[in-house]
């Protein structure tokens, strides 16, 4: 029997280096793609692919992230008193219930796979789900809800998957590719950061997991990796001795918000993809790329 993945774990205590000084006082999850934060997205997703309990694994100066998923009464009474019905009714929707968040600290900067070890008690004997909240996604169904209905087929763990320009695979996490169609095959094999004449294939990691609680043991003992850091694609590779893993080739577009570039793409999609501002923006965006000194296209 497949166990239901109720939990999802949030690593959101990265410092946010690419950003400053945006980010000197603000977490950089709290930027925000149109008006949005962009861990905003990731919940939206996690919510939409069923999950009831949401685990932020936070640093210094994250309480920020605490305080925009609690209620905030004098803004609501605010809100209330001046009739802005539309917007009180927006802050209520985006909120988790009451109990459905808990808070941890990972105390060091010591990795991605160490903040995953620091929600082991929050998340307890249960497979759950991690969403790295830098990358947002495009999608008609959430990536996370794309894995889902592949996990209640497999089973196991589930990593979703994307294609890149072969010669860019140096900069990601890639899998290797066994047999299956592109919503579940197996995965052979992991390898971080490869030389391109070595890469076992063109799909890149993409910053959304399902993963079962043995996966905690492993971190537990691991020593550090690549970077100085406890490295969850080491063990990844460990648990794979142990259990199968699936890729998803999800279907829709990924935004690396951890990068400005992708930061400011996502804001120009998201605003094109909004029905109340997409067309004065398009309208502004033809005028800036009429008044460049050279063309677009260029």
């Amino acid at each position: 029997m497949v166990r239901r993945v109720r939990t999802a774990v949030f690593p959101v205590a990265g410092l946010g280096t690419r950003f400053l000084p945006a980010t000197k006082a603000m977490p950089k999850e709290m930027l925000t793609v149109v008006d949005r934060p962009v861990i905003q997205y990731a919940v939206d997703e996690a919510r939409e692919a069923g999950i009831e309990h949401f685990v932020f694994v936070t640093g210094r100066n994250k309480g920020v992230i605490e305080d925009h998923f609690d209620r905030q009464f004098e803004l609501e009474s605010t809100l209330e008193a001046r009739g802005k019905t539309k917007a009180l009714e927006e802050l209520r929707r985006d909120l988790p219930r009451a109990g459905q968040t808990s808070f941890t600290r990972q105390q060091e900067p010591l990795g991605l796979g160490h903040a995953v070890w620091c929600a082991r008690d929050l998340v307890g004997r249960e497979p759950f789900a991690l969403l790295l909240p830098d990358m947002i996604f495009q999608a008609k169904t959430g990536v996370l809800k794309q894995m889902m209905d592949a996990y209640e087929e497999t089973g196991g763990n589930i990593i979703a998957v994307e294609e890149v320009d072969p010669q860019a695979v140096s900069s990601y996490g890639i899998v290797a590719r066994g047999e299956g169609p592109d919503h579940g095959f197996s995965i052979t094999g992991m390898v971080e950061k490869p030389k391109p004449e070595d890469a076992p294939s063109n799909l890149i990691i993409s910053g959304r997991y399902i993963l079962q609680p043995e996966i905690f043991m492993l971190l537990s003992e691991q020593t550090v990796g690549a970077g100085g850091e406890i490295q969850i694609t080491d063990a990844m590779r460990h648990l794979m001795d142990l259990q199968h893993f699936t890729g998803v080739k999800y279907s829709g577009r990924s935004f690396d918000c951890g990068s400005k570039i992708g930061f400011l793409t996502a804001n120009v999609a998201f605003a094109l993809d909004r029905p109340d501002i997409s067309e004065d923006f398009m309208a502004e965006l033809r005028t800036m790329t009429e008044e460049l000194p050279i063309s677009i296209e260029a």
